[in-house]
């Protein structure tokens, strides 16, 4: 089996340490350093630490459950709380410390970083728009009992969720990911 390029050893690397403190808590040499590669190689593979972000961003997407949400296979309501479940699984697994990713860059970057802030807001964008599209099948099957139009229901649940993920690494606990679902509940039919 060959082995991982630098590239993958780059941006595992830069997904943790992003995670861990941020954008600006970290330079290209600390990433370097963990990936185990020499500095000069960054520049190899990415022309800017922004660029880098951008691809950690959209590998980060890949692993947030967003194919729960099109599973006609299981009620909309119950793959729309599976979901967030999934997620909030992800940020205990870290004891709430991490919180999300386009939460924490978007609240650190929206006004540093433009083509940071971009890829933020496309990827909470395509978030909300599945969210939608669930919200949709759960009105269709007499299952949402809000009226609330389902778009901007869907904006609120990415914007709520982002803001008690914000919450629960604040509090290091699940408060405020336990209120989440309990407004959401309230939310169904």
């Amino acid at each position: 089996m060959p082995r991982p390029s630098m590239r993958e050893h780059l941006i595992e690397a830069a997904h943790d340490r992003f995670h861990e403190h941020g954008f600006n808590g970290i330079g290209i040499k600390d990433i370097t350093d963990t990936a185990g590669t020499p500095k000069g190689s960054f520049y190899n593979h990415f022309d800017s630490k922004e660029a880098m972000a951008v691809e950690v961003m959209r590998r980060y997407a890949e692993s947030r459950g967003m194919d729960m949400l099109a599973d006609t296979s299981v009620p909309p309501v119950e793959r729309i709380r599976g979901h967030f479940a999934y997620l909030m699984a992800d940020l205990e697994r870290y004891d709430y410390a991490r919180g999300c990713m386009f939460g924490n860059f978007g609240a650190e970057l929206s006004t540093q970083s433009p083509t940071v802030r971009d890829e933020v807001g496309s990827r909470l964008g395509r978030w909300a728009s599945a969210l939608a599209s669930a919200l949709d099948e759960a009105r269709a099957a007499g299952a949402l009992a809000s009226g609330v139009d389902t778009a901007v229901l869907a904006r609120f649940l990415v914007s709520a969720w982002e803001g008690a993920a914000m919450q629960a690494k604040v509090v290091r606990g699940s408060a405020p990911l336990d209120d989440f679902f309990t407004v959401f509940d309230s939310l169904t039919a």
